[in-house]
Protein backbone atom coordinates (compact mmCIF):
# COMPACT_ATOMS: atom_id res chain seq x y z
CA UNK A 1 0.00 0.00 0.00
CA UNK A 2 1.65 3.45 -0.98
CA UNK A 3 1.42 6.21 1.66
CA UNK A 4 2.98 9.40 1.93
CA UNK A 5 5.06 10.46 4.65
CA UNK A 6 3.11 13.64 5.75
CA UNK A 7 -0.33 14.28 4.25
CA UNK A 8 -1.21 17.10 2.85
CA UNK A 9 -4.28 19.36 4.21
CA UNK A 10 -6.67 18.00 1.93
CA UNK A 11 -9.64 20.08 2.26
CA UNK A 12 -12.24 18.38 0.21
CA UNK A 13 -12.87 15.02 -1.09
CA UNK A 14 -15.16 13.57 -4.32
CA UNK A 15 -15.91 10.65 -4.67
CA UNK A 16 -17.31 8.32 -7.97
CA UNK A 17 -18.34 5.19 -8.35
CA UNK A 18 -21.58 2.39 -7.75
CA UNK A 19 -22.89 0.65 -4.15
CA UNK A 20 -19.23 0.02 -2.60
CA UNK A 21 -18.60 3.88 -2.23
CA UNK A 22 -22.73 4.45 -1.84
CA UNK A 23 -21.94 2.63 1.13
CA UNK A 24 -24.17 -0.29 0.33
CA UNK A 25 -24.95 -2.40 3.15
CA UNK A 26 -23.59 -0.37 5.95
CA UNK A 27 -26.97 0.41 7.12
CA UNK A 28 -27.64 3.16 9.57
CA UNK A 29 -30.70 3.47 11.82
CA UNK A 30 -32.63 5.81 9.08
CA UNK A 31 -32.93 3.27 6.64
CA UNK A 32 -29.79 5.14 4.55
CA UNK A 33 -26.34 3.88 3.85
CA UNK A 34 -23.02 5.12 5.64
CA UNK A 35 -20.01 3.30 4.10
CA UNK A 36 -16.33 3.82 3.96
CA UNK A 37 -16.17 7.19 2.23
CA UNK A 38 -18.89 8.97 4.74
CA UNK A 39 -16.50 7.48 7.30
CA UNK A 40 -13.52 8.72 5.32
CA UNK A 41 -14.67 12.18 4.76
CA UNK A 42 -15.84 12.27 8.59
CA UNK A 43 -12.30 11.77 9.26
CA UNK A 44 -10.61 14.36 7.09
CA UNK A 45 -13.56 16.96 8.36
CA UNK A 46 -12.33 16.55 12.32
CA UNK A 47 -8.49 17.85 11.11
CA UNK A 48 -9.87 20.35 8.75
CA UNK A 49 -12.51 23.09 9.38
CA UNK A 50 -14.58 24.10 6.54
CA UNK A 51 -14.11 20.67 4.34
CA UNK A 52 -16.32 19.39 1.85
CA UNK A 53 -17.56 16.20 0.66
CA UNK A 54 -19.59 15.22 -2.18
CA UNK A 55 -20.43 11.45 -3.37
CA UNK A 56 -21.79 11.08 -6.61
CA UNK A 57 -21.74 7.17 -5.81
CA UNK A 58 -25.47 5.17 -7.48
CA UNK A 59 -25.72 1.72 -6.89
CA UNK A 60 -25.86 -0.55 -9.74
CA UNK A 61 -23.93 1.93 -12.26
CA UNK A 62 -21.91 0.33 -15.57
CA UNK A 63 -18.50 2.24 -15.59
CA UNK A 64 -20.27 3.71 -18.99
CA UNK A 65 -22.83 5.50 -16.91
CA UNK A 66 -19.65 6.49 -14.50
CA UNK A 67 -18.23 8.26 -17.12
CA UNK A 68 -21.35 9.92 -18.61
CA UNK A 69 -22.88 10.58 -15.08
CA UNK A 70 -20.62 11.47 -12.70
CA UNK A 71 -16.91 12.18 -14.47
CA UNK A 72 -17.70 15.40 -15.73
CA UNK A 73 -19.63 16.39 -12.40
CA UNK A 74 -16.65 15.33 -10.28
CA UNK A 75 -13.84 17.13 -12.47
CA UNK A 76 -15.58 19.96 -12.54
CA UNK A 77 -15.51 20.35 -8.40
CA UNK A 78 -11.49 20.69 -8.66
CA UNK A 79 -11.44 18.86 -4.93
CA UNK A 80 -8.33 18.27 -3.14
CA UNK A 81 -9.17 14.04 -3.38
CA UNK A 82 -10.93 12.24 -5.77
CA UNK A 83 -11.60 8.50 -5.55
CA UNK A 84 -12.71 6.35 -8.48
CA UNK A 85 -14.21 2.38 -8.27
CA UNK A 86 -15.68 1.41 -10.91
CA UNK A 87 -15.84 -1.34 -13.93
CA UNK A 88 -16.36 -4.34 -11.12
CA UNK A 89 -20.35 -4.32 -11.99
CA UNK A 90 -19.36 -4.44 -15.97
CA UNK A 91 -17.23 -8.26 -15.09
CA UNK A 92 -19.98 -9.79 -13.33
CA UNK A 93 -22.22 -9.24 -16.64
CA UNK A 94 -22.43 -12.46 -18.29
CA UNK A 95 -21.63 -10.39 -21.98
CA UNK A 96 -18.71 -8.03 -21.01
CA UNK A 97 -16.30 -6.69 -23.62
CA UNK A 98 -13.19 -6.37 -21.05
CA UNK A 99 -11.49 -3.91 -23.95
CA UNK A 100 -14.71 -1.36 -23.43
CA UNK A 101 -14.55 -1.78 -20.08
CA UNK A 102 -10.70 -0.71 -19.70
CA UNK A 103 -10.97 2.01 -22.13
CA UNK A 104 -13.93 3.42 -20.22
CA UNK A 105 -11.69 3.53 -17.41
CA UNK A 106 -8.84 5.11 -18.80
CA UNK A 107 -10.99 8.12 -20.02
CA UNK A 108 -12.40 8.48 -16.27
CA UNK A 109 -8.35 8.84 -15.06
CA UNK A 110 -7.47 10.76 -17.65
CA UNK A 111 -10.42 13.43 -16.95
CA UNK A 112 -9.94 12.96 -13.27
CA UNK A 113 -6.16 13.04 -12.12
CA UNK A 114 -5.34 16.30 -13.89
CA UNK A 115 -8.76 17.69 -11.61
CA UNK A 116 -7.46 17.28 -8.51
CA UNK A 117 -4.50 16.90 -6.24
CA UNK A 118 -4.69 13.29 -5.64
CA UNK A 119 -6.49 10.95 -7.35
CA UNK A 120 -7.25 7.44 -5.57
CA UNK A 121 -8.01 3.89 -7.04
CA UNK A 122 -8.63 0.88 -5.71
CA UNK A 123 -8.42 -2.92 -6.29
CA UNK A 124 -11.69 -4.05 -5.34
CA UNK A 125 -12.04 -6.60 -2.12
CA UNK A 126 -13.23 -9.82 -2.82
CA UNK A 127 -15.73 -12.10 -1.18
CA UNK A 128 -14.63 -15.85 -0.87
CA UNK A 129 -17.12 -18.30 -2.71
CA UNK A 130 -17.91 -20.01 -5.67
CA UNK A 131 -20.58 -17.15 -7.36
CA UNK A 132 -17.68 -14.60 -7.50
CA UNK A 133 -14.70 -17.25 -8.20
CA UNK A 134 -15.77 -17.67 -11.98
CA UNK A 135 -15.41 -13.99 -12.51
CA UNK A 136 -11.75 -13.71 -11.05
CA UNK A 137 -9.68 -13.36 -14.16
CA UNK A 138 -11.92 -10.26 -15.32
CA UNK A 139 -11.85 -8.94 -11.89
CA UNK A 140 -7.98 -9.67 -11.85
CA UNK A 141 -7.73 -7.92 -15.53
CA UNK A 142 -9.26 -4.62 -14.63
CA UNK A 143 -7.24 -4.45 -11.45
CA UNK A 144 -4.08 -4.63 -13.67
CA UNK A 145 -5.40 -2.13 -16.08
CA UNK A 146 -5.74 -0.02 -12.25
CA UNK A 147 -2.11 -0.87 -11.68
CA UNK A 148 -1.21 0.34 -15.16
CA UNK A 149 -3.63 3.45 -14.91
CA UNK A 150 -1.99 4.32 -11.69
CA UNK A 151 1.39 4.54 -12.78
CA UNK A 152 0.67 6.52 -15.66
CA UNK A 153 -1.22 9.26 -14.39
CA UNK A 154 0.18 9.92 -10.46
CA UNK A 155 -2.59 8.19 -8.84
CA UNK A 156 -2.41 5.88 -5.45
CA UNK A 157 -3.79 2.60 -5.76
CA UNK A 158 -5.40 0.77 -2.32
CA UNK A 159 -5.24 -2.95 -2.51
CA UNK A 160 -8.59 -4.10 -1.10
CA UNK A 161 -7.93 -7.31 -3.09
CA UNK A 162 -4.81 -8.32 -1.96
CA UNK A 163 -5.96 -7.82 1.98
CA UNK A 164 -6.97 -11.23 3.13
CA UNK A 165 -9.34 -9.86 5.88
CA UNK A 166 -11.55 -8.67 3.19
CA UNK A 167 -12.30 -11.66 1.57
CA UNK A 168 -13.51 -13.42 5.31
CA UNK A 169 -17.36 -13.97 4.34
CA UNK A 170 -18.06 -12.86 7.65
CA UNK A 171 -17.06 -9.23 6.42
CA UNK A 172 -19.99 -9.38 4.04
CA UNK A 173 -23.43 -8.64 4.13
CA UNK A 174 -26.32 -11.70 3.44
CA UNK A 175 -26.75 -10.47 -0.34
CA UNK A 176 -22.50 -11.54 -0.91
CA UNK A 177 -22.03 -8.56 -2.57
CA UNK A 178 -21.93 -5.49 0.15
CA UNK A 179 -19.03 -5.21 3.33
CA UNK A 180 -20.75 -5.00 6.24
CA UNK A 181 -20.07 -1.75 8.34
CA UNK A 182 -17.06 -3.46 10.02
CA UNK A 183 -16.03 -4.32 6.23
CA UNK A 184 -16.83 -0.60 5.43
CA UNK A 185 -14.51 0.97 8.68
CA UNK A 186 -11.42 -1.57 7.56
CA UNK A 187 -11.82 0.22 3.46
CA UNK A 188 -12.02 3.82 5.21
CA UNK A 189 -9.03 3.00 7.15
CA UNK A 190 -7.18 1.57 4.64
CA UNK A 191 -7.54 4.33 2.30
CA UNK A 192 -7.07 7.15 5.29
CA UNK A 193 -3.68 5.06 5.14
CA UNK A 194 -2.90 5.40 1.79
CA UNK A 195 -3.42 8.89 1.79
CA UNK A 196 -0.43 9.48 3.98
CA UNK A 197 -2.75 9.88 7.07
CA UNK A 198 -1.24 8.53 10.84
CA UNK A 199 -3.28 5.02 11.00
CA UNK A 200 -5.76 4.68 13.58
CA UNK A 201 -6.05 1.13 13.46
CA UNK A 202 -2.42 -0.93 11.85
CA UNK A 203 -4.47 -4.37 11.80
CA UNK A 204 -6.73 -3.11 9.29
CA UNK A 205 -5.75 -6.18 6.49
CA UNK A 206 -5.35 -8.79 9.79
CA UNK A 207 -8.20 -11.60 9.03
CA UNK A 208 -10.51 -12.29 11.86
CA UNK A 209 -10.03 -14.83 14.28
CA UNK A 210 -10.98 -18.08 13.13
CA UNK A 211 -13.91 -19.33 14.43
CA UNK A 212 -16.09 -22.53 13.70
CA UNK A 213 -18.13 -22.68 10.30
CA UNK A 214 -21.47 -23.02 10.53
CA UNK A 215 -23.25 -26.52 10.11
CA UNK A 216 -24.19 -28.11 7.24
CA UNK A 217 -28.20 -27.36 7.11
CA UNK A 218 -27.57 -23.73 8.07
CA UNK A 219 -25.27 -23.12 5.82
CA UNK A 220 -27.96 -24.60 3.34
CA UNK A 221 -30.80 -22.65 4.42
CA UNK A 222 -28.56 -19.35 3.80
CA UNK A 223 -27.61 -20.56 0.45
CA UNK A 224 -31.51 -20.67 -0.21
CA UNK A 225 -32.30 -17.54 1.48
CA UNK A 226 -29.50 -15.87 -0.37
CA UNK A 227 -30.85 -17.20 -3.75
CA UNK A 228 -34.12 -16.60 -3.10
CA UNK A 229 -34.04 -12.48 -1.86
CA UNK A 230 -30.78 -11.63 -3.36
CA UNK A 231 -29.77 -14.05 -6.76
CA UNK A 232 -32.58 -14.62 -8.47
CA UNK A 233 -33.69 -10.75 -8.38
CA UNK A 234 -30.60 -9.98 -9.24
CA UNK A 235 -30.28 -12.19 -12.18
CA UNK A 236 -33.82 -10.84 -13.34
CA UNK A 237 -32.49 -7.19 -13.44
CA UNK A 238 -29.45 -8.92 -15.56
CA UNK A 239 -31.92 -10.51 -17.87
CA UNK A 240 -34.18 -7.58 -18.56
CA UNK A 241 -31.28 -4.76 -18.44
CA UNK A 242 -32.27 -3.15 -15.32
CA UNK A 243 -30.44 -2.08 -12.33
CA UNK A 244 -30.78 -1.43 -8.84
CA UNK A 245 -29.57 2.18 -9.36
CA UNK A 246 -31.96 3.21 -12.17
CA UNK A 247 -33.99 6.83 -10.98
CA UNK A 248 -31.50 6.98 -8.30
CA UNK A 249 -29.78 10.45 -7.69
CA UNK A 250 -26.26 10.76 -5.98
CA UNK A 251 -25.50 10.43 -2.83
CA UNK A 252 -24.12 13.52 -2.32
CA UNK A 253 -24.44 15.69 -5.25
CA UNK A 254 -22.87 18.72 -4.10
CA UNK A 255 -19.40 19.43 -2.85
CA UNK A 256 -20.69 20.68 0.60
CA UNK A 257 -19.24 21.31 4.61
CA UNK A 258 -19.51 17.32 5.97
CA UNK A 259 -21.31 16.61 9.41
CA UNK A 260 -22.54 13.93 8.67
CA UNK A 261 -22.79 10.82 10.81
CA UNK A 262 -19.23 8.66 11.51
Amino acid sequence: MQTNPTPPPYSSLVTVGDSFTEGMSDLLPDGSYRGWADLLAARMAARTPGFRYANLAVRGKLIGQIVDEQVGTAAAMGADVVTLVGGLNDTLRPKCDMGRVKGLLAEAVERLAPSCRQLVLMRSPGRQGPVLDRFRPRMEELFACVDELAAQHGAVVVDLYGARSLSDPRLWDVDRLHLTAEGHRRVAEAVWQTLGYEPQDTEWHVPMPATLPPGWVTRRVADARFARRHLLPWIGRRLTGRSSGDGRPAKRPELLPYEGPA
